[in-house]
């Protein structure tokens, strides 16, 4: 059977039609995102719970863009800043995200292997190595198309955090207020949640991978023309990608929005206001909301790290190609794209070794999150650059309102990776 004929048999599915924003969204509330959630919920109880519906809009319209950018012009994003910015500036936004992208692996894969000794006893260091080449050979040996649909499958463990809400008493109309009227005392500790907060939600290696999925899925379908040559597809696809981004970002968000609000009722309302861990948290909830509660918090962090890692390592790989003009795509095999996958393999055995090295995976998650803040900021001054060219764009550069909702977005991540530097000075 060929790719045609094999679209053909699975695109009738009600997943199939969904597009990379479900992915991109889901891939954001990564174990690393669920450790910053958390820690949010418990310190301040209610009073982060506004931070989710403000986070939604700007990273839906960044990740429209990015989407937009790769469907018009059928290149990935760092195809894209190659033909319009000097090779330096590339070649250091890749670098760093690539180095970000490996210290949040590990992180990520850390946590996977606590929870899963939590559930089964087996040695976490074990079952990281496990959960590596799960993830490595998925995405080597299995055809994009296949893989995206499974990916697609495990997205719904997201679910599991609102089904936590179930288990406990939600105190709603307090939960109400507070997220349109919290009471914010502005100090240093606040101040970093926050940032983690944005850092975490808005993050380059998703503006990497949502333009280059855009990309997979015009070969899946066959589709080789482009937006700015073909009118007649235009408005239907750009109003595919919106819906599909926005309502992605909307799933991402709002299961961010729950985790930080069954944190903040279990664990903040008992005390406990420091969570160092995804393992943590899960165990944490144990005794306060019972084994069923535990249960849903600690398998939808180990689903949605089957999400993010891949998304982590690909993202960086398909940059890193683009940089040098490597063919890059997960529906070849790993012998055509040999060097591509090699960038994947790289990344997410890097993430490997860190785990048996004296580096502590939280510290690496903390070295992601910085180098993050100083690639977003540039990143998103590149995005919102190409997509207001008509050079790029053709007759489809990005209307006024979502420049604005962009540029305000990266003076937001501008403002918090000042604030990020901030603390770091005070702390030191």
């Amino acid at each position: 059977m060929n790719l045609r004929n094999t679209w053909d048999t699975i695109k009738r599915h009600p997943l199939a039609r969904v597009g990379p924003g479900l992915v991109t969204g889901v891939a954001d509330d990564d174990p690393s995102g669920i450790v910053t959630y958390s820690q949010a919920g418990a310190q301040f109880g209610l009073n982060m719970l506004w931070t989710m519906p403000l986070a939604y809009p700007l990273m839906a319209t960044i990740q429209v863009l990015c989407a937009q950018i790769g469907r018009v012009t059928g290149r990935g994003l760092a195809a894209n800043i190659k033909t319009s910015f000097p090779p330096a500036i590339l070649l250091i936004i890749v670098s760093l995200l690539l180095i970000a992208n490996i210290l949040n692996i590990a992180a990520d894969i850390a946590a996977m292997g606590e929870v899963t000794e939590l559930i089964t006893g087996i040695n976490w260091h074990i079952m990281t190595g496990v959960f590596v080449f799960i993830t490595l050979g998925l995405q080597i040996f299995v055809p994009y198309h296949r893989y995206v649909f499974f990916l697609k499958w495990l997205t719904l463990s997201l679910l599991a955090y609102a089904a936590v809400l179930f288990t406990v008493h939600v105190p709603w109309k307090e939960v109400l207020w507070s997220t349109f009227f919290p009471k914010i005392a502005f100090k240093l500790e606040t101040t970093a949640v926050i940032v983690g907060i944005f850092g975490t939600t808005i993050s380059p290696y998703l503006f990497f991978w949502q333009a280059s999925q855009e990309v997979e899925d015009m070969r899946i379908q066959g589709e080789n023309a482009l937006l700015y040559d073909t009118e007649a597809v235009a408005k239907t696809e750009i109003r595919r990608i919106h819906w599909d981004t926005w309502s992605g970002m909307l799933y991402s968000n709002a299961a961010a929005y729950f985790i930080i609000l069954a944190t903040a009722v279990t664990l903040h309302a008992a005390g406990i206001n420091d969570i160092t861990t995804a393992a943590q948290a899960a165990s944490a909830l144990r005794p306060l909301a019972g084994d069923f509660a535990y249960l849903l918090f600690a398998l939808g962090i180990l689903s949605v790290g089957l999400i993010g890692v891949p998304v982590l390592a690909g993202s960086g790989a398909y940059a890193l190609s683009e940089v040098f003009g490597w063919r890059s795509s997960l529906e070849d095999s790993a012998r055509q794209d040999w060097r591509f996958y090699s960038v994947i393999a790289l990344s997410v055995l890097g993430a490997l070794v860190i785990q048996y090295s004296p580096i502590n995976p939280m510290k690496a998650l903390f070295w992601s999150a910085v180098i993050n803040g100083v690639v977003a900021v540039p990143l998103m001054v590149a995005i919102l650059v190409l997509a207001s060219s008509v050079s790029v764009m053709g007759r489809h550069i990005a209307p006024k309102p979502i420049l604005a909702i962009g540029w305000f977005a990266t003076a937001l991540m501008a403002t918090a990776a000042v604030s990020m530097f901030y603390c770091l000075s005070i702390q030191s």
